[in-house]
């Protein structure tokens, strides 16, 4: 009887094992051994597919993680160090040696520069001679100008993120003109219902851009890949002048600096509903992200200020004051991220403003009207245009 119980017991272990096997509780390898399988990881939810060639983030959760200090493309990495100057009123470009606060080189170009703006492969410098229909590429390399290139009203420039087009922010012509990155030969135009479209910045995936109106205060959101505006609103303020747009680290907001408004205008990028106003100060004009992601630095051109905002706690923590006033417009942030760099439209020179005190290091008198300048180069893999915006 015993040996029957062990016998039975050995043919029911058996069974086990073959039904097991046909469930598929068990699996085999390459080489037949059986062994019992692992139970499948759940899904994980993908994120949303970014624009179609564009270069993926290097952290999701910080669109300007490539931007830390010193932390140069090889593209760039022996380049000399320099600040480009467009003076509108003088048709020159001064270039500015940041080691010795002193202008080096003076650069004759087109009528009316507005900004110098870095190419998206980022080997070219473009100066957006506005009036003058033309664009004058300056190599980094060795500080030449070159050929001008005929551009219809050049008031501004971007780069899609996957480097396919550039984008001619054509202001007096009512325009959003897409164009081949480098020969600027017109792909498509995009009319517009508002007047002088000046500044943008793209989402995170870089799927849509929001573009400020600064003559009619509007905002337009445009679809990248469609090159079609899909959004269009009125800010709630009589007589805005929205200028420079930013998003935040996080890729969940937008800013956008309003020189009318005396402030920037908070705005969800994605729903496009109502913006809301943060006071600033009078005349704000530019938005510069430090090179830790954690603040950004507005000035305010009509009162010779610059705001300091904190993206974490969500609120404005400083205000540093030029010690003899001044117009402080456009500019950028060195490489190191030590210092800011702010042209003084109104007062033909340019500020050097220590990031950490708000300390100002220098006055550079340059030539009349000083605009969007270049400081180059900048850490980054790619530009999406304006004076360098890095991802």
């Amino acid at each position: 009887m015993a040996h029957l119980t062990a016998r039975s017991g050995a043919l029911l272990a058996t069974a086990l094992l073959v039904t097991l096997a046909g469930c598929g509780g068990a699996n085999q390898d390459e080489n037949g051994a059986t062994g019992v399988r692992k139970a499948a990881a759940p899904a994980v939810p993908k994120a949303p597919a970014g624009l179609p060639g564009m270069p993926p983030l290097l952290d999701p959760n910080d669109v300007y993680a490539a931007d830390r200090p010193n932390q140069l493309s090889p593209v760039v990495r022996n380049f000399p160090s320099r600040v480009y100057v467009p003076n509108t009123n003088s048709n020159t470009v001064s270039v500015i040696d940041p080691t010795t606060y002193q202008v080096v080189e003076t650069i004759p170009v087109g009528i009316q520069p507005q900004h110098v703006v870095p190419s998206w492969d980022m080997k070219t410098l473009w100066v957006n001679n506005n009036r003058g229909h033309t664009l004058t590429p300056i190599d980094p390399a060795t500080g030449v100008a070159g050929k001008p290139v005929e551009v219809h009203d050049p008031y501004n420039l971007y780069f899609t993120p996957n480097g396919k087009y550039a984008i001619v922010m054509a202001s007096l012509d009512r325009e959003l003109v897409f164009r081949d990155p480098h020969t600027m030969e017109r792909k498509k135009t995009v009319p517009v219902s508002c007047y002088g479209v000046n500044h943008a910045d793209f989402s995170a995936d870089g799927r849509y851009f929001v573009v400020s109106c600064e003559f009619s205060g509007e905002l337009l959101k445009v679809d990248t890949e469609k090159m079609e505006v899909i959004g269009q609103q009125k800010l709630p303020f009589e007589g805005a002048m929205p200028q420079d747009v930013k998003i935040s680290p996080d890729g969940k907001t937008f800013y956008v600096a309003d020189m009318m408004a005396h402030g920037m205008w908070v705005l969800d990028g994605e729903k496009f509903t109502t913006p809301t106003l943060l006071p600033t100060g009078k005349g704000a004009h530019g938005l510069y992200v430090s090179r830790d992601s954690r603040e950004m630095f507005v000035p305010n051109r009509g009162e010779g200020s610059v705001s300091v905002f904190d993206f974490v706690k969500n609120k404005l923590t400083k205000k540093w004051w030029l010690p003899d006033g001044g117009s402080p417009d456009m500019g950028g942030v060195s490489a190191d991220g030590k210092v800011l760099w702010l042209s003084g439209r109104y007062d033909a020179e340019v500020y050097a403003i220590d990031t950490t005190s708000g300390k100002q290091l220098a006055r550079i008198p340059v030539g009349g009207g000083p605009h969007g300048l270049a400081v180059y180069p900048q850490p980054g893999r790619y530009s999406l245009g304006h004076t360098g915006v890095f991802r």
